[in-house]
């Protein structure tokens, strides 16, 4: 009988964007990358799309995408980042989908998540239906079929969740051995008990619904799945590979299925090169006829279950004590800081369910006055979620609006179903995972909520702001500096909140450091410039100007007027009020004007607090990406002089600290300073230049060994494979041009002999496409004798030498 072999990937990072820019800002902890997303792309997704298989002499044989060959899942809001950050990676995910259901009889590997991750058991039934909904329409939107099997959140499973599941016409879903409470062939009346992981994994199981639908279930092998995860068995992928076909049984009379269930950022994020051991492993099997190849989908058309399985409720695959990590002090938590309890998860939950449950009515009421049905409003908004075009909104309000809805109206409504969009995020399961509620994934979870809060006042005049911190004011924070949710809110979310005021103002504080075009961008809000003045005496600037604003997520729209004086260096004041009428806006600006020319400074800060009624504006009131954009400005000037300064003591005293080297006596700190700044600032500038310079690298380097110099690796890591990635999209562009080839291979072999480990994965994946495509045509010219050929193709061949790919391949 045929043996079967599906490998599936959770691919899933918690959303992180703010809430009310709809972008993510930057997160230092991911450095030297923008955020987590963009760093475990790099790591993890963008290498599973192109995996490297390596022949006997480590050199690659060939380029292959992981995921067309798996089962896999990516969450929806992931997936959404994926699309706009990284259209390659994404385009690869598509393309895999497409491959496996050539591959499999059909069947699509992608399998679609309820949306947001939300812990399905914990929810109320609307909840769970919006969530499965939403993830079955994000599915069909990207993949362009139905989706065949839905991941649960944390395998967090009830019967009513699976209910659901049926009810959307899923097949199937992916559970834990431990979740399985009795099984009994079909049609038999004895049950037997396999409590505690003893179901046998390796066919599928029909679970009949209390409506009497049914629901297929696959248990995942655990052992194996736990041994991926975290016992270091993607250390090779031939190990990988003899685990998977050692778990087959000569006396089981079956189509045997050996399947294993891990995050997919096990393979490269959370294990260096696990990707390449995995791609290893599916060339393995296949090349030595260990097992098929095979996904659920296919897996099931051919063997439907035999048995049937009841489950135990209220459990999941990460928390031992079913599904308390979500809502008690369990006893799961990461392990770092044993001292610390989980004791604020439950009041935070309860937090959140009574603010879920105080919007509920209200929407409805004030939704009916604008939606036939606000509750299959919301179900439908997935669609703009998905789509934010004017034409598919409109699209929308054709199918939903109760009347005809004018600009306030459809703006209302708009709001109305952003709230429930973000009452959905807050319960994002990362909220509740680890150990503490100042964290970055708890704190998400409260933004989401202080948007949902924020828009109930703004659409039904709901104060309720004050009742939701008395209520986190139960969960205690493990941190002093925090004492509990209320000051964590107040603290951390409070501060994020946007309005259009406040867009106005980082619109006027960023317009004195970069120009804006008539129409400009700034994240979600389109703004329309109806008049800009900029005055400049000195260092000190002025600028004065009204602008149009609208969000693109609410149509929420108004006009203001702002003012911004720029005392020079970091030091600056702004001051916002909606637009007075061009009459009194005229007088505003001749009035203020007039004290900037004289230098009159103080007049002008009184007058900025007299005609503009909000509060004043400072750089901290930027959005972190511009505010570090703008001090990064500010200070390039005083790091220029710090420079100069660390750099003429470096270069006086650079012999000294040779000889005391030499003898074995410890430079004094300033000394080693002086030469730590320089010599990193001069490495990153070289490894930045388009033209390597070797011999100028190399001295550099020498320099920084001989005087003890610790290097900044990651930064210079960094920007060397940056820069190589620049001259290969250069190479791309011109592929048979011998000027970018050449100046890519220098660079290449240059690359090779410093102490640096040269991120070289972009460049390989354009050398081996080019390989594919120009280079069998380059070596043909070549040998019929054109010189340029020839040449190009030496270069070729040197560089793939350099980059450790065989040309055979």
């Amino acid at each position: 009988m045929d043996r079967y072999v599906c490998i599936h990937g959770h691919f899933y990072q918690p959303p992180r964007e703010n809430p009310w820019l709809e972008s993510i800002e930057m997160q230092d902890s991911a450095y030297p990358y923008h955020d987590w997303n963009e760093r475990i792309t790099a790591e993890c997704y963008g290498p599973n799309a192109t995996a490297r298989i390596l022949d006997e002499q480590q050199r690659i044989r060939e380029l292959t995408n992981n995921y067309a060959k798996i089962s896999f899942n990516f969450g929806p809001t992931l997936l959404s980042w994926i699309e706009a950050n990284a259209p390659e990676v994404y385009q690869a995910i598509l393309d895999a989908d497409r491959e496996s259901r050539s591959r499999f009889s059909g069947h699509g590997s992608a399998l679609a998540q309820a949306y947001n991750h939300m812990i399905l058991p914990l929810a109320n039934r609307r909840d769970k239906v919006t969530q499965v909904r939403w993830g079955a329409r994000d599915f069909v939107r990207r993949f362009q079929r139905a989706p065949e099997g839905m991941w649960l959140p944390e395998t967090a499973v009830d019967l009513e969740s699976l209910e659901v599941l049926a009810e959307q016409g899923i097949a199937f879903t992916i559970l834990a051995p431990h979740q399985a409470r009795r099984v009994r062939p079909i049609g038999g009346r004895n049950w037997r008990d396999v409590t505690g992981g003893h179901i046998d994994p390796t066919m599928a199981y029909q679970l009949v619904l209390p409506s009497g639908k049914s629901i297929a279930i696959f248990f995942y092998d655990g052992p194996i799945s736990r041994a991926v995860a975290f016992e270091g068995l993607l250390s090779k992928g031939e190990n990988l590979a003899q685990r998977l076909a050692g778990a087959f049984r000569e006396e089981r009379d079956w189509y045997e299925l050996v399947h294993i269930a891990t995050d997919g950022e096990s393979y490269g994020h959370h294990h260096r090169f696990g990707e390449m051991a995995l791609a290893y492993a599916l060339h393995y099997i296949e090349s030595n006829g260990l097992a098929r190849l095979t996904n659920y989908g296919e897996y099931l058309e051919r063997h439907p279950p035999t048995h049937q399985v009841e489950i135990y409720e209220q459990t999941s695959w990460s928390c031992a004590h079913g599904i308390g990590r979500w809502w008690s002090d369990c006893g799961c938590n990461s392990g770092a800081h044993p001292d610390w309890n989980q004791q604020w998860r439950t009041p935070l939950r309860n937090a959140l369910d009574w603010l879920r449950d105080t919007l509920a009515a209200p929407f409805e009421t004030h939704a009916k006055a604008l939606l036939r049905d606000p509750w299959q409003a919301r179900e439908d908004y997935i669609d703009v979620i998905l789509d934010r075009t004017p034409e598919n909104v409109e699209a929308f309000f054709r199918r939903h609006a109760a009347k005809s809805l004018n600009p306030q109206e459809r703006s209302a409504a708009l709001k109305l179903l952003e709230l429930q969009r973000h009452a959905l995020l807050m319960y994002t399961s990362c909220g509740w995972f680890f150990d503490e509620l100042s964290g970055l994934e708890t704190v998400q979870v409260l933004h989401y909520a202080g948007r949902a809060v924020q828009l109930a006042r703004e659409t039904m005049g709901l104060a309720i702001e004050e009742e939701f911190l008395a209520r986190l004011a139960a969960a205690k924070s493990n941190l002093p500096e925090y004492g509990d949710g209320r000051r964590v809110y107040e603290r951390l979310v409070r501060p994020s909140m946007v309005d259009l005021e406040r867009v106005t103002a980082h619109y006027g504080v960023s317009s004195l450091f970069e120009s804006y075009p008539d129409e400009a961008r700034i994240y979600c809000y389109s703004a329309r410039r109806r008049d800009y003045q900029l005055f400049e005496a000195g260092r000190a600037k002025l600028a004065i100007g009204r602008v149009e604003l609208r969000s693109d997520i609410t149509y929420e729209a108004a006009e203001f007027a702002f003012g911004v004086l720029h005392f020079g260096d970091h030091n600056l004041t702004a001051a916002v009020c909606p637009f007075p009428g061009a009459q009194a806006y005229g007088a505003l600006v001749k009035e203020t004007i007039a004290p900037f020319n004289r230098g009159d400074l103080p007049e002008v800060i009184r007058l900025l607090d007299r005609n503009f009624s909000g509060p004043n504006y400072t750089l901290r009131s930027l959005f972190r990406d511009e505010q570090r954009k703008i001090l990064d400005l500010v200070l390039a000037s005083s790091m220029s002089d710090a420079e100069a300064l660390y750099r003429q003591i470096y270069e006086h005293n650079a012999p000294l600290m040779r000889l005391l080297t030499d003898l074995n006596i410890p430079s004094p700190r300033a000394f080693r300073a002086a030469a730590e700044v320089v010599l990193n600032a001069n490495l990153r500038a070289s490894l930045e230049s388009a033209d390597l310079d070797p011999e100028r690298i190399g001295a550099l380097f020498n320099a920084a060994k001989d005087e003890g110099v610790p290097l900044d690796r990651e930064t210079l890591e960094f920007a060397l494979g940056r820069n190589l990635s620049a001259l290969a999209e250069a190479f791309k562009a011109a592929p048979v041009d011998l000027a970018p080839l050449r100046q890519l291979a220098v660079a290449v072999g240059v690359a090779g002999r410093l102490p640096l480990r040269a991120d070289l994965w972009k460049v390989q994946n354009i050398f081996y496409r080019i390989l594919q495509t120009v280079y069998p045509e380059m070596k043909n010219q070549a040998a019929l004798g054109s010189e340029p050929a020839r040449e190009w193709v030496e270069q070729f061949v040197a560089l793939g030498r350099d980059l450790r790919v065989a040309l055979e391949a």
